[in-house]
């Protein structure tokens, strides 16, 4: 089966794709990863990783920019219901709305927006850089094997604010308590790394590989 990589101009690709590909040999899988634009391939994939690096209006935009792109996204997770997984700002893509540079919208798949992180009385650096802990919120499949309070890596100024409570499966605290991973049906994404996050990260990759939705 192949996993896709979503190559449109923003993300670590070639570190998500090897990370990827050690997840694959750590379990034996025979996932074949592609690194590609082409919707015609993305329609044929398994399951789709969505990176991204940036702000959210240059990722939005560099989604826009591909002919074909963001209709083959939206018929892959909502029609199809195959599982995505995105990182970083790919995950905060997921929402309605984000206001970095300005107004802008995403791919309204879960109800909420993208704000900057609250500097409380300009105590806290920015952007947030990293290893932090996170805390579970509930069971999820994609985090098995994983103890409560692992750390993650963490490159991000801006945050995913949902009032959609049932999609949270995981949130750190860096000042206020800041989603850091959600989850709706085939829908998975997280705002920390895993592909820099080493053995932690790679559990998560394995288990998406095995995810069944």
């Amino acid at each position: 089966m192949s996993i896709t990589v979503i190559d449109y101009g923003s993300g670590n690709l070639k570190s998500a794709a090897k990370a990827l590909e050690a997840a694959a040999n750590n379990i034996n899988s025979d996932s074949k990863i592609i690194v590609t634009s082409d919707p015609a391939i993305i329609k044929e994939s398994k399951k789709i990783i969505l990176p991204g690096q940036g702000s959210f209006r240059d990722c939005y935009l560099g989604v826009k920019k591909i002919p074909g792109l963001e209709d083959t996204l939206n018929e892959f997770v909502l029609v199809k219901k195959k599982p995505i997984f995105g990182i970083c700002v790919g995950m905060q893509l997921f929402a309605k709305i984000g206001y970095e540079s300005q107004e802008t919208k995403g791919f309204g798949w879960i109800n909420g927006s993208v704000r900057k992180i609250n500097n409380i009385n300009k105590t806290l650096k920015l952007p947030h850089m990293g290893w932090n802990q996170i805390e579970f919120k509930k069971d999820f499949t994609l985090f098995s094997g994983l103890e409560n309070k692992s750390h993650m890596y963490f490159v991000h100024s801006y945050e995913l604010i949902t009032t959609q409570k049932d999609c949270i499966v995981a949130t750190t605290n860096y000042g206020n308590s800041i989603i850091v991973a959600v989850a709706k049906e085939n829908i998975f994404g997280t705002q920390f790394h895993p592909e820099k996050s080493q053995k932690n990260g790679l559990i998560i990759l394995e288990n998406f590989l095995k995810w069944e939705v």
